[in-house]
């Protein structure tokens, strides 16, 4: 590997990078400095992209509105704007953040179905009002507090297995419950522009998305009676993004069933992707600081691994998200694999990370890699015991950061270079108060990223 330059873009480090590479061969180059001991998360911007690339090439006609809470890291969120996306945020701390990087209020939807007054009243003073709602609380509230928001209102229709199950907290019963609340809107003068679900973060059902499409049909036609102006549709999220997800098999189900039920060409499609562009771009690196060696009574022996991030930090994904992580050793141990556990670094019992797997033996000093790291971990992590929180460095093909670099206008003074990917990891300092925020990118601009990038 040929390091590139190094750039400070806010608070994120982004390293350019020159001939063959990949996230595993960055994470060694730092490590083998030797003064790296806290855990980092390697990023490929690269990922990113191409996970974009994808999504409009399997399904033109659904614009992507990244699901914030799923990681709301600034460099992540910057990027997905300058292709384009548009947002989906839960909080005025969400909203904030995205309109602070110079989103345009007509990409976000506020797309949690019950919200706090004072953040109905900060949306609307920044001009996000596309907001949904799946009650008649809700409704008084946005009558009182946005009385002219674009309504969407959230029905239930939930994927036979999914990661993580939603329709239990959010979503309307869509054959009783959704007509009467838009008969409701309609009697309050209330502006309903549409129908939104979710089936489930990380659903593993791909028709549960045509019955939610059928479902909104009625719905729209529903609304047209009334004198509503249904005009969106938001399918959601729900679509898996580890390395090895496939966006092909749930598009040609979402495509049919949108040709099927919504011909008309003037209903806008988006959809809340979080996990899907976020996963597999994230690489985590965590180190051995320690390791006991335990015998039972049958005499089978079993080594405990200590290392320096834990489910306080970026493995609160195993408590939260229902995740399932695999650790590979950085370098390959000569000795023959055998029954251990992993640990966190924390005091508390309850911080193991794998219970049982099996690896060659390791040293304290060497470093484990854990991938599909990026969703769900970072937003949730606390440094616990005093244990930080990982950093993130950010690497991206030199061709594709000569195209990303001028969608985020940049100041002398915010951009600095290193002469390698070396550790350890430290915090940048922050912009000058008064920078100017990102541009939106014109559709020139975004078309430039599939013509010049090289993507893996």
């Amino acid at each position: 590997m040929i390091p590139g330059e190094m750039r400070v873009i806010d608070e994120e480090r982004v390293c350019v990078m020159d001939g063959e590479w990949s996230p595993v061969s960055v994470i060694r180059e730092i490590v083998e400095v030797g003064t790296q001991e806290d855990p980092f998360y390697v990023m490929d911007l690269g990922e990113v992209v191409e996970r974009y690339r994808q999504w409009k090439e399997y399904m033109p006609r659904v614009e992507p509105f990244y699901a914030v809470k799923c990681n709301d890291d600034k460099l992540l969120v910057r990027t997905l704007a300058a292709l384009g996306t548009g947002f989906d945020c839960a909080s005025k701390a969400e909203i904030q953040l995205v309109t602070d990087i110079g989103v345009k209020p007509e990409r976000i939807i506020f797309a949690n179905p019950a919200k706090m007054a004072s953040h109905i009243r900060h949306a609307t003073a920044l001009g996000v009002t596309t907001m949904t709602f799946d009650s008649e609380t809700e409704l008084h509230k946005i009558k009182q507090y946005s009385p002219d928001a674009q309504l969407v209102i959230r029905i239930r229709c939930d994927a036979m297995s999914a990661q993580c199950p939603l329709g239990i907290k959010f979503g309307c019963e869509p054959l009783v419950e959704a007509p009467r609340l838009l008969k409701l809107a309609a009697v309050m003068s209330l502006a309903v522009v549409g129908v939104s679900f979710h089936v489930g973060s990380g659903a593993r059902e791909c028709a549960v998305y045509a019955r939610g499409i059928q479902l909104a049909r009625g719905l729209f036609s529903l609304g047209d009676s009334l004198g509503l102006h249904m005009r969106l549709l938001d399918i959601g999220g729900g679509f898996a993004g580890d390395s090895a997800a496939d966006l092909r098999q749930v598009s040609q189900v979402i495509n049919a069933a949108l040709d099927s039920q919504f011909s008309e060409r003037d209903v806008r499609v988006i959809a809340e992707p979080g996990r899907y562009f976020a996963a597999a771009a994230y690489t985590l690196a965590a180190m051995i600081h320690a390791s006991r060696e335990i015998q039972s009574e049958s005499g089978d022996k079993h080594t405990m691994y200590f290392i320096n991030d834990g489910v306080y930090g970026s493995f609160n994904c195993l408590l939260y998200d229902h995740q399932q992580v695999t650790a590979e050793p950085l370098e390959e141990s000569s000795e023959p694999v055998s029954e251990c556990s992993i640990w966190g670094p924390t005091c508390d019992a309850l911080d193991c990370i794998l219970p049982r797997t099996q690896l060659g033996g390791q040293r304290a000093g060497g470093w484990l890699v854990f991938r599909d790291m990026g969703a769900y971990t970072l937003p949730v992590a606390a440094p616990f015991n005093g244990f930080p929180v990982p950093r993130v460095r950010a690497v991206v093909e030199r061709r594709l950061w000569a195209v990303l670099k001028d969608l985020w206008p940049l100041s002398e003074t915010s951009i600095t270079v290193e002469a390698r990917p070396s550790g350890p990891q430290s915090r940048a300092p922050s912009p000058p108060p008064g920078a100017t925020p990102p541009h939106t990118p014109a559709p020139d601009s975004i078309h430039a990223v599939f013509v010049e990038c090289a993507l893996k």
